[in-house]
């Protein structure tokens, strides 16, 4: 059902989490909507829902909003997001390197013991935006915890496009913003995991991470939509193919 703060729509949340939230405080639950009077019970109430085992709590705070770009209207944990079905936004950087004339694409191996995804393909980095950041803040930031780019280096990755996708997963409603970055790397450098997000880095040469996103389910399910937007870009998907899937990445971006 839509989750709403005020007359703003904000969410949708399952049956399980409009039963939790049932006879709270700030909180009116109709046939059709689920409505939270004062944003500032958000943060307690997805706390104690999180206490009741109904989700992980991340310790990460993260901004909701109606729209995109739209006022901060409250927080909540970054955890909670997928269960109340709140929009995050998010960076991707495609960590690009030309060796030998042929374009090369940083692929990064998530840890094992993630509780997402694990052992999945990745980028070379990706994070959400957390409240009271920037989007280049975070990729800065993101950059030297996951793959120890300095930032002099990071700060030259340029926004590429926004591509936007809801879907339902195992913990709950993903409605993400992604916005989308090349960072074009020098030949000599070789990015080291150290935050204990990522197994191991590898250099691959674009054609492979192409015929890997076609051909298997080895990446994490979203970093496939970014590295479709830039096999777009590059012309490795031309043509009627191509103008279709543009227009369905960019039409899910707002």
């Amino acid at each position: 059902m839509p989750f709403l703060i005020g007359g703003q729509p904000v969410g949708w949340v399952p049956p399980k989490i409009a039963m939790a939230l049932a006879g709270m405080p700030d909180v009116i639950c109709a046939a059709d909507s689920v409505t939270l009077t004062d944003p500032a019970a958000l943060p307690g109430i997805a706390r104690l829902l999180s206490e009741r085992g109904l989700y992980r709590w991340r310790g990460e705070a993260f901004d909701v909003r109606a729209t995109p770009n739209g006022p901060a209207l409250t927080r909540i944990d970054r955890g909670a997001l997928p269960s109340f079905g709140i929009q995050a936004t998010g960076v991707h950087v495609n960590g690009l390197v030309q060796r030998d004339g042929t374009p090369h694409i940083w692929v990064a191996r998530r840890a094992r013991d993630k509780q997402l995804d694990p052992g999945k393909l990745d980028h070379i980095v990706a994070g959400g935006v957390s409240s009271g950041y920037g989007l280049m803040e975070t990729l800065i930031k993101e950059a030297g915890e996951e793959a120890e780019i300095p930032p002099e280096l990071a700060a030259h990755a340029v926004h590429a496009g926004v591509i936007g996708y809801t879907m339902e997963r195992p913990e709950g409603l993903r409605r993400d913003c992604l916005h989308c970055y090349d960072l074009a790397l020098p030949d000599d450098f070789t990015p080291k995991p150290s935050d204990g997000e990522v197994e191991a880095f590898e250099l691959w040469p674009m054609r492979r991470v192409f015929e890997a996103v076609r051909d298997t389910g080895d990446f994490k399910f979203n970093v496939n939509l970014v590295l479709i937007d830039l096999f777009i870009r590059q012309g490795l998907i031309a043509g009627q193919e191509a103008d279709s899937l543009r227009v369905g990445l960019r039409n899910e971006a707002h």
